[in-house]
């Protein structure tokens, strides 16, 4: 059983977790909507071609995503400590969490996009629609049941690294496993907070199911 403290740090733990997980999500669609939406308009089958920029958002996001979440919070600590004065804490920890799904993000948004049927698109270019209009009102509107798909597994992928940056001061629930359930070994902390990520997890995935099926009841409507 927990203390009366100690419920009142999990409760807060939660809070500075979602805190970290929805505005990292939020921001790293902010930077990786666009990016994927580029990936894909340039890529080689693209409505508009374009190889020199297909290869910087390509050779960016792989950067990126094949570097270790860990790894990457410790070498974005100085722009952290730069951008909010501290490179610790629920709030710093957005800074890498965001840098970290951006790319991650973006090729999610390609794949889900590279998923609309050609014939579609030709279609669209045939009437003569431009290339925002073919963004806006065909792959972004023909994959929306995809994109929130590929949104719910995005958002529980930013939870597992927030998770990890309490190994460095990261703070929500992540933290509290570590320096209470694994430093101080207190067994009873260590797997509430376990459970608890869990439940967050299956909470993010039972609301993008939910309304992955409402839009897609909706569009066969």
């Amino acid at each position: 059983m927990l203390t009366e403290k100690e419920i009142l740090m999990v409760i807060e733990g939660i809070g500075e977790t979602l805190w970290m997980v929805l505005a990292s999500a939020f921001f790293g669609y902010v930077i990786g909507l666009p990016m994927g939406i580029l990936l894909t308009v340039t890529g080689k089958d693209g409505i508009r071609p374009n190889a020199v920029v297909y290869k910087i958002f390509d050779v960016i996001s792989n950067i990126f995503r094949s570097i270790p979440f860990l790894i990457l919070l410790l070498m974005l600590q100085p722009l952290t400590r730069l951008l909010l004065g501290k490179s610790y804490g629920a709030t710093a920890t957005i800074v890498p969490l965001t840098i970290a799904a951006g790319p991650y993000i973006a090729r999610m948004v390609e794949s889900s996009l590279k998923e609309v049927d050609h014939g579609v698109i030709e279609a669209a270019l045939s009437m003569g629609a431009s290339t925002w209009t073919i963004i806006f009102k065909v792959l972004l509107t023909e994959a929306r049941t995809s994109l929130v798909v590929n949104a719910t597994i995005a958002t529980n992928t930013i939870l597992g690294y927030s998770a990890m940056a309490g190994a460095c001061g990261g703070g929500g629930l992540g933290d509290i496993a570590i320096r209470y359930g694994y430093y101080r070994w207190q067994p009873n902390i260590l797997y509430v907070t376990v459970i608890l990520l869990v439940v967050l997890a299956q909470l993010f995935q039972m609301i993008g199911m939910f309304i992955s099926r409402v839009i897609d009841r909706r569009r066969v409507e």
